[in-house]
């Protein structure tokens, strides 16, 4: 087995367990019969991440980006109807969803009929996707500036710390192999953003008393 298929495993792996830690919201939402305590965005963001990763892997002919993708998505669409199954905020959560498939109806039309095919139509592709997975590693920070002043990391899943660092780092080497700086440089911030938090855990602590929880 070569770096490039270790690599390609290793992003397989890694990103599927970090997308399955949205299985814990699932369990607290059928055994509360309430989506009060989980939060909804992320499920949709992240959809329409993996949806436009999807359109990347297709056009280049990735395999691996393609089947991460397509879990992801799966993953994904499967949380956003639980959510609005136990959600009591239906009108909100249809809303947001409404804006999302219109943002996914736009993409589409400019990238698959305005965009000549070819590298231009994929460069552009790759930059606009890569702008949205940075903004997802970068929204966190407003919730660490809270957990510095607060000395709590009772918002932070040790859990999902780790596999956001492993999967990062796994698609950081792979786009480097790969000579892609799409998916090289939008990954980078999620190794930085996980240790940050790690080190939030281990300033803090309570890394190992929260093991149940996470």
């Amino acid at each position: 087995m070569d770096l490039l298929q270790l690599l390609s495993w290793a992003c397989i792996v890694f990103t599927v367990g970090m997308f399955s830690t949205g299985l814990n919201d699932l369990k607290k939402m059928k055994a509360s019969q309430s989506a009060d305590n989980v939060q909804f965005l992320p499920f949709l963001t992240t959809c329409l991440n993996n949806l436009g990763w999807l359109y990347y892997g297709l056009l280049k002919g990735d395999g691996t980006v393609i089947l991460v993708n397509t879990i992801g998505a799966i993953l994904q669409t499967i949380y956003i109807i639980t959510y609005c199954h136990y959600t009591k905020e239906k009108k909100r959560v249809l809303s947001q969803t409404l804006v999302m498939v219109c943002v996914l109806c736009v993409g589409w039309v400019y990238f698959r009929m305005l965009i000549p095919p070819g590298q231009t139509q994929l460069s552009q592709l790759g930059l606009a996707c890569s702008v949205f997975t940075i903004s997802m590693y970068l929204s966190p920070l407003t919730d660490l500036v809270h957990i510095v002043r607060s000395k709590s990391v009772d918002r932070l899943s040790f859990s999902l710390t780790v596999a956001t660092f492993f999967t990062s780092t796994s698609w950081t080497l792979y786009g480097l192999q790969l000579q892609d700086y799409y998916i090289m440089v939008p990954n980078t911030p999620g190794i930085f953003t996980s240790l940050i938090r790690v080190y939030l855990f281990w300033r803090f602590g309570a890394v190992f008393d929260r093991q149940a929880r996470v």
